[in-house]
């Protein structure tokens, strides 16, 4: 079952579902997130603009995490 966010995103000309999912959730993995809470809108590859689309509650990993992660040093560097 799809859970929704309660909003909505309003496309813009030339806009795609994989575009919307890297503007929303900073990555495009998350568009067949988006295309399945909006399945009358799947035909299409490109948005003409003013499609209002249902976003979905998608749980994403933490940001902070990737900091940490970036900062630790390779084991085989030790």
């Amino acid at each position: 079952m799809i859970k929704y966010t309660g909003y909505q995103y309003n496309c813009s000309a030339n806009e795609s579902f994989d575009s919307i999912a890297l503007r929303l959730w900073r990555d495009e993995k998350y568009a067949p997130d988006l295309m399945n809470a909006n399945p009358e809108y799947c035909g299409q590859t490109v948005f003409l603009g003013g499609e209002a689309l249902l976003i979905p509650e998608i749980e994403t990993p933490s940001r902070s995490g990737e900091a940490t992660l970036a900062n630790t040093i390779a084991p085989w560097r030790m």
